[in-house]
């Protein structure tokens, strides 16, 4: 580090510094990433929710999503420099040194192992750590690769719920964990792909291929689009079929999710920015309110 950016962190209060680092734990998607897991984690349990363990799963599943997302950001500090979405992210704008930032995204994944493994359950924790080799190892150099690292993003995107249910039962044999996956995988492709367009210049000045950077007229971006949103709906009504969620959750998934379609055709009939942006806005709705059904159907009726 030379002199200059050595007087930047020395003029930093400390609790700028913890904000900082906080910041590279990218705090919105982990949250959601918990929120995914305890909502595979209560379906898991039955009528029988061992509360202590679910804390420790929230712990370190917690721990293992927050080293992931900050050793993201260290692995795409170069390319977040020249994208204005990221170009103020804390390693991108040197206010974390690069060693720093990855000893400390290294600290927070092992930790997070050993905690679940040990306080948890094998399973969980090879769950969780699965989660962040795919995500790290294989979809974030992808993006520099090809445009069907969307779909491969989607794999770890999806299985936060599967380890919440394995933390709960300690194994992932059930048809129902692998049905959350479903509902999350499928969601998560067109709310990437939502981002993708709006985002394609951006992407596009990083050397990041995501599939609107060659699909101009944005055919291929709305099939993919409504082929995932449409699948929502026999998910939907799998989890009802398999006893696993009650029919709240299956009239509110059901309305949730054509809410969803509804602005993922109105992008497609017309593929603007500004339909694109509700595309996203309706996928960011979606989800948080499918989980809120999930616990409405569970502990309510």
């Amino acid at each position: 580090m030379n002199s200059a950016e050595d007087n930047i962190l020395i003029k930093r209060s400390f609790t700028d510094v913890i904000t900082d680092y906080y910041q590279l734990t990218k705090p919105g998607i982990t949250m959601s990433v918990l929120v995914s897991m305890l909502v595979g984690f209560i379906l898991g349990s039955g009528a029988n929710i061992n509360f202590v363990t679910l804390i420790h799963a929230l712990i370190g599943t917690y721990l293992i999503a927050a080293g992931t997302g900050a050793h993201n950001q260290f692995i795409e500090r170069a390319s977040d420099g020249l994208m204005k979405r990221t170009s103020k992210r804390p390693l991108p704008d040197q206010r974390i040194d690069s060693k720093s930032g990855m000893i400390f995204s290294l600290s927070l994944i092992f930790s997070g192992l050993m905690y679940l493994i040990l306080l948890v359950n094998p399973v969980a924790g090879a769950v969780s750590f699965a989660t962040a080799l795919i995500y790290l190892g294989v979809y974030t150099p992808m993006k520099k690769v090809s445009p069907i690292n969307i779909a491969i993003g989607a794999v770890p995107g999806a299985l936060p719920p599967v380890g919440g249910w394995a933390a709960a039962t300690g194994n992932i044999a059930e048809p129902g964990m692998w049905l959350l996956f479903g509902i999350m995988f499928f969601w998560q492709v067109p709310h990437v792909l939502s981002i993708a367009w709006l985002c394609k210049d951006d992407y596009s000045s990083a050397g990041l291929k995501m599939l609107p950077r060659k699909d101009e007229k944005g055919i291929k971006t709305v099939f993919w689009s409504l082929v995932c949103t449409l699948s929502l709906f026999p998910v939907t009504f799998a989890l009802y079929q398999f006893d696993i969620s009650g029919m709240i959750f299956l009239v509110a998934g059901i309305v949730f999710a054509l809410g969803f379609l509804f602005y993922t055709i109105k992008f497609g009939i017309d593929r603007t920015k500004a339909n694109a942006k509700k595309m996203m806005f309706a996928s960011i709705a979606y989800l948080p309110l499918v989980w809120i059904a999930v616990f409405v159907d569970r502990f309510f009726v």
